[in-house]
């Protein structure tokens, strides 16, 4: 029931956002008088084609049997069908290749405008229906956990923030740290430390150092908890050792660290060597010995609940909906970033990337509005932001071609076109190929080994 549950959620999430992202492709055409010959939810490939389909006008709309997208199908157009008879025959008035570059730029950013504005239009309701939770700072027991930035600006882990300049700050708010520094140059900060207030003064070039290293506001500050055992990835360096769920860690290598934050740093330290971790395991101290990874982590998540409550802050419709753009917009910085990080290398793209089973996996076994809509909301953006990269085969091949087509005067001929979506459209399914291969190894393969 589970999986059922689970499983729902997800091509409930998936159909909503391929249909409005077709749509944002089908209306223009429509439009400027294209023919559109299918429109399908799901790819209808061989051997199996459609679940269902109907004709209606010169459209065929229908149901595939492989839920990995959608798409239409635009009269005179080299798209992922790689059906490319019609173009043998000159150009007809209804084809999408006999329209103006403007026309067909408009066509082609069709899709990922909705998606985009759908995105932010969800996270603007969520908060306008169910409020953004924040933590008080009477709830930060342990303090901060702080960003190696606002620690070379002078605070320190364990510190609580109560005030940016002359502003005074009641909850855990790094946005409220960054407009206050960035935008408002604040040039003290008041912090509680152990037990006292203390004004910090920050550096002149604070304002250059938050916004030069482009740090996420969401990593520059969380509560400070204790490093507690929640879970341990399967085949990892900590499932392997004998640690297990519950055991508190509080050394490493001999090092008194009673706090989680205090883990990661000494861990990338270590990077590709054998530490000793002392913990505490009902009313025994354990030592463990421990494999740390090429990239300094260990496979186990701390546990957060507990710690701390989380209280709601409620939004007005006329609030809600600049904030879930702002909301929206900090996850495509991020997205952006880890995409950046993996192509440097600097993030394991094994450890990242994912299929269908990851994406399904988010969504839990048991229904939650909140969290499907969140979800959702996430995903229409990373769609968008995916679709416009400028590969052929996707949204962004195509915008690619046009904008040069529009700056030069000059169209890319059908013959390229059809090479570049071939080529583009291998490329984009060896990847799925690729990241589904890592996801049945994670969560099918890798427990039986």
């Amino acid at each position: 029931m589970d999986s059922i549950v689970t499983v729902s959620q997800f091509l409930l999430s998936l159909s909503l956002l391929i249909v409005l992202h077709e749509m944002g492709h089908f209306f223009p055409a429509r439009w400027f008088k294209i023919r559109v010959e299918k429109f399908y939810l799901f790819f209808d490939f061989a051997p199996f084609n459609s679940l269902w389909k109907i004709k209606r006008g010169d459209t065929e709309y229908g149901l595939g049997w492989l839920p990995l997208g959608g798409y239409v199908k635009i009269s005179g157009m080299v798209d992922e069908s790689l059906d490319t008879e019609a173009l043998k025959l000159p150009p007809q008035p209804w084809e999408f290749r006999s329209k103006p570059a403007w026309q067909r730029l408009i066509i082609m950013v069709g899709g990922v405008t909705v998606n985009f504005i759908l995105g932010f239009l969800i996270f603007g309701m969520i908060l306008w229906t169910y409020g953004k939770q924040y933590i008080p700072n009477t709830e930060l027991k342990y303090g901060l956990a702080l960003d190696s930035v606002l620690i070379q600006q002078g605070l320190r882990s364990g510190d609580v923030i109560v005030k940016v300049g002359d502003k005074s700050i009641d909850r855990l708010d790094p946005g409220a740290y960054v407009e206050g520094v960035a935008l408002n140059n604040a040039r003290s900060v008041t912090v509680v430390r152990d037990g006292q207030q203390q004004v910090i003064a920050l550096p002149e070039d604070a304002a250059t150092q938050l916004t030069g290293k482009r740090v996420a506001k969401s990593s520059l500050m969380s509560p400070r908890i204790p490093f507690y055992v929640d879970s341990l990835l399967p085949g990892k360096p900590a499932e392997k050792s004998g640690l297990l769920k519950g055991d508190q860690i509080i050394a490493f290598n001999g090092q008194y660290i009673p706090y989680y934050d205090q883990f990661s740093p000494l861990a990338k330290q270590n990077m590709d060597k054998t530490a000793e971790l002392t913990a505490l395991r009902g009313s025994d101290t354990v030592r463990i010995k421990v494999n740390i990874s090429p990239e300094g982590t260990i496979g186990v998540a701390p546990r957060v609940e507990g710690f701390y409550k989380i209280e709601r802050e409620h939004f007005t419709f006329a609030r809600a909906m600049p904030a879930g753009v702002e909301m929206g917009l900090d996850f495509l910085n991020n997205q952006m970033k880890a995409f950046g990080q993996m192509f440097a290398g600097k993030i394991s793209v094994k450890d990242n990337l994912g299929s269908v089973i990851s994406i399904g996996k988010m969504y839990g076994p048991r229904w939650d509005w909140e969290r499907f809509w969140t979800i959702t909301a996430s995903l229409s953006i990373l769609l968008a932001f995916m679709n416009l990269l400028p590969i052929p085969a996707l949204d962004g091949g195509y915008v690619m071609f046009l904008i040069w087509e529009v700056i030069t005067g000059r169209k890319v001929s059908d013959k390229v076109m059809e090479k570049a979506v071939t080529v583009g459209f291998f490329l984009l399914l060896g990847l799925m190929v690729f990241a589904l291969g890592l996801d049945l190894w994670r969560h099918v393969f890798q427990g039986l080994f």
